[in-house]
């Protein structure tokens, strides 16, 4: 009989000693390995390496934002801008509607405002661990693992799309909203429609975070992002993805 996967290993960055002690007994509870540190510049250090997960092989990120000597929107752009896409989930006392869109545009994966119940803490990290498989489940249920979408080869199992030499890492959010579209491809897909099934918010948030996601992924996929032919905008209704460019 072949070994179980190892659990999960999540990584706490808290300098609230009495709260990363908590988060830390409760996650091992529920049968995660867990580390703890309570540093942004330590946190960046592991985090800003190229590849999918941490130096030390995180597979999820509980990071909050007010830390010393770096904040946590610093550490989650250090982690992203070398391609490093471990899932993140932000815990922050900052909860007003553009400190959650700041989290998100940083690269953070989900958002969660203190003080905060452990049961919705546990759910919100099962769900950023399911849909870091999202893709490749939906591939072993009969969706496509790969993609070919203009001239960009999209890899849904890796979250990574190549062009020619070069190789582009997908966050979760990136991914997650690249296949809803692709899924769709032809057909209107509204921007409440995108909230709900990708950002897990309410269908009437009032963000323009879609928007600046839609903006990233023309940098990925157009050969001009300025004159999109592949993720179009349909004025009033939403945004479709055309897999061949006209």
């Amino acid at each position: 009989m072949p070994d179980p996967p190892p659990a999960p290993r999540i990584l706490v960055v808290e300098d609230e000693a009495s709260l990363a002690r908590g988060i830390a007994f409760n996650l091992t509870a529920e049968g995660y390995a867990v580390d703890c540190i309570a540093d942004g510049r330590e946190a960046a250090d592991l985090l800003s390496i190229p590849g999918g997960r941490s130096r030390d092989g995180h597979d999820l990120v509980l990071l909050d934002v007010m830390l010393p000597h770096m904040d946590g929107f610093a550490v989650v752009r250090a982690a992203r801008e070398v391609g490093n896409r471990t899932p993140i989930l932000m815990l922050t006392a900052k909860g007003l509607p553009e400190d959650v869109v700041e989290g998100l545009e940083a690269g953070a994966d989900d958002y969660l405002p203190k003080p905060f119940d452990l049961t919705v803490l546990l759910a919100r990290v099962k769900s950023l661990l399911r849909r870091r498989d999202w893709a490749r489940t939906r591939a072993s249920s009969g969706g496509d693992a790969t993609a070919v979408i203009g001239e960009n080869q999209v890899d849904f199992a890796n979250f990574e799309i190549r062009h020619g030499a070069s190789l582009i890492r997908l966050t979760l959010l990136e991914a997650g909203l690249l296949r809803l579209l692709y899924e769709r491809r032809g057909s209107v897909v509204t921007k409440a429609e995108i909230l709900e099934r990708v950002w897990n918010l309410h269908p009437e948030t009032e963000t323009r975070a879609v928007d600046n996601f839609v903006v990233r992924l023309r940098k990925y996929l157009e050969s001009d992002p300025s004159n999109p032919k592949l993720l179009l905008t349909v004025r009033g209704a939403g945004y479709r993805l055309d897999i061949d460019a006209h």
